[in-house]
């Protein structure tokens, strides 16, 4: 398909807490996902579908993607991952097993969040097998808790979803990692958090990350579970697990630049909200002021949101046109 002028296939890298310095892939169209997540930090999906199809090429990703390698390497900036992360789900693209092939040639190691929600499909289980690392999302295996922080297309079944998770868990060969949300309220009992910790004890990942949301949420009224709640999830997970860490602060580190500052700002901030002292180191190095912000948020292409006591830039959701 012809690539839209705002979407960015290959942005950053930006810091991630899990990958390093992560080259994100964003290989599907705003925002096609199977989940409509209260804590998302892009924003509500406007294509909510569980049918992998095609979006863009492997040729259109690989093109996108060394080219941004190449920009970056001759600035001598670092990467560890390639990382499928787009502003939907990843395992949505019918090809994303040979996108995740045709980027071998940059001998980059390639990972890729998912929600897992189609793992029960075996052709999704086969594609996402490529990666070297995966990411699989478990906030709950509760059905109610599930719903309501989710708030999944209608046709999934969660019984269904976990059994595709171990299904996956137990033929990859490369690193699986998990991810849990918390949000006060809802997944962040003793109960629930037990239910989960036993789950994932069952897929047996390298390292299971609790996480709390740090960026301003679809839902306004979802908040992460307190310190109470992290330190009784960290204890209820660490009984059961080898390996548990929290993912409660910032990231440290730098959003990469190329000298192109809108380009940059607008690449990452499509799929991760940007607070206020990154934008503004990322301009300073790109030697760019503050008016490039203002043009972006007068031309509607850009928006500001107050989280949490700080202000995050980020990119107004548009619906994909399908």
């Amino acid at each position: 398909m012809n690539i839209p002028p705002e979407h960015h296939i290959a942005f950053g890298p930006v810091p991630s807490r899990r990958l390093g310095q992560s080259l994100g892939i964003n290989n599907v169209t705003t925002k096609a996902c199977s989940y409509t997540c209260v804590y998302c930090q892009v924003g509500k999906t406007t294509e909510k579908i569980i049918e992998p199809r095609a979006f863009f090429s492997p040729s259109q990703i690989h093109e996108a993607v060394a080219a941004r390698v190449e920009k970056l390497k001759a600035r001598g900036l670092a990467i560890n991952y390639l990382t499928f992360v787009p502003d939907g789900e990843p395992t949505l693209d019918i090809a994303l097993g040979e996108s995740i092939e045709v980027l071998r040639d940059l001998a980059i190691p390639i990972a890729a969040i998912t929600n897992g929600s189609l793992l029960w499909r075996g052709e999704v289980r086969k594609r996402l097998a490529c990666a070297d690392l995966v990411s699989v999302k478990v906030d709950s295996v509760h059905l109610d808790a599930w719903r309501r922080i989710n708030l999944p297309h209608p046709d999934l079944r969660l019984d269904q979803i976990l059994q595709g998770i171990r299904d996956f868990a137990r033929g990859f060969n490369g690193t699986l990692i998990t991810d849990t949300m918390l949000i006060a309220g809802i997944n962040d009992d003793k109960g629930s958090l037990t239910d989960t910790a036993d789950f994932l004890a069952e897929i047996a990942p390298r390292t299971a990350y609790i996480a709390v949301p740090t960026r301003p949420t679809t839902v306004k009224k979802a908040h992460g579970a307190d310190h109470a709640g992290l330190v009784r999830a960290h204890e209820i997970f660490s009984a059961r697990l080898p390996s548990v860490e929290l993912l409660t602060g910032h990231e440290v580190g730098e959003f990469a630049h190329t000298g192109d500052a809108r380009s940059d700002l607008l690449a990452i901030t499509a799929v991760h909200p940007m607070r206020e002292a990154d934008v503004r180191r990322l301009l300073a190095k790109d030697r760019v002021d503050w008016s490039l912000v203002e043009d972006l948020l007068a031309e509607g292409v850009l928006k500001s949101a107050d989280y949490d006591g700080e202000r995050f830039y980020l990119r107004p959701v548009r619906c994909s046109g399908h």
